[in-house]
């Protein structure tokens, strides 16, 4: 499918505010970016730059009063998410050294202190793609999607605890479940399309076979036709955008339609 995505965001400063959006998606792996529009108002110089996971980062100073920022893209994305039943998990030592950095505790996954739960929810099947299914069923089964149910400072352990989240907690989850048993995971944002309420969303990725799957928690069965905008260990290294100083955000839009 070729998906027309918008990402519209409104502040209103009082100072100036350094500030690092993440918001520009690049072409890889199941997507290709056909074009794109990145506007600033008002105009503002602007510094890109590509982080340790890959991502790309536009560096502004935001000046005194209102400002907004739009961007728009259209690209191709795969229809469906690739499933491999039968890909085996890679010992930690056969893992490529790029990767075990997805396999340590982080801000929002405690991954060494689910150890005995993620065995017990994966342990019943062979050491292969199946055991991350079994993951992503847990998670979705145990947590309810309820808006406003966990903040930016919500952890993995704490949507364990209370069993209510949003899309972050569910991949934060997951994420953590997965480390937990030594499988290499990592956070995604981006769009989706027909999500509903219309938000960036946020799912994981589990490495498995020597390549990276996509599981998504807040749903019960793969869904593609999303759009990839960035890669970390966990919301922290995520945020569409990081602010130094004071701001007010007034609005946030966004749209993903077929073109």
């Amino acid at each position: 499918m070729i998906l027309d995505t918008t990402c519209q965001l409104a502040y209103h400063t009082t100072e100036e505010v350094p500030t690092i959006f993440m918001l520009r998606p690049r072409s890889g792996w199941a997507q290709w970016i056909m074009r794109e529009e990145f506007l600033l108002y008002p105009r503002v110089p602007v510094i890109e730059f590509t982080d340790g996971y890959g991502n790309l980062c536009q560096r502004i100073v935001m000046p005194v009063g209102d400002f907004q920022i739009t961007v728009h893209c259209r690209a191709e994305v795969a229809d469906q998410v690739d499933e491999d039943q039968t890909a085996r998990l890679a010992l930690v030592q056969h893992l490529p050294t790029e990767v075990l950095q997805f396999l340590l505790p982080s801000r929002y996954c405690q991954s060494d202190e689910l150890i005995s739960l993620a065995a017990s929810i994966a342990g019943s099947v062979p050491p292969t793609y199946q055991q991350v299914a079994l993951i992503r069923d847990w998670v979705h089964q145990q947590v309810r999607n309820e808006q406003g149910t966990s903040n930016s400072f919500t952890t993995a352990l704490e949507t364990l605890n209370t069993r209510r989240g949003v899309c972050r907690d569910f991949a934060h989850l997951g994420i953590a479940l997965c480390r937990a048993i030594n499988v290499p995971a990592r956070m995604v944002v981006g769009f989706l399309h027909e999500l509903y309420p219309m938000d960036l969303h946020a799912w994981f990725e589990a490495f498995i076979g020597g390549r990276w799957f996509t599981f998504d928690a807040t749903y019960d069965r793969p869904r593609g036709n999303r759009l990839v905008v960035a890669y970390g260990r966990d919301a922290a290294d995520v945020a569409l955008a990081t602010m130094f100083g004071n701001f007010t955000m007034q609005s946030m839009q966004v749209t993903v339609t077929p073109a």
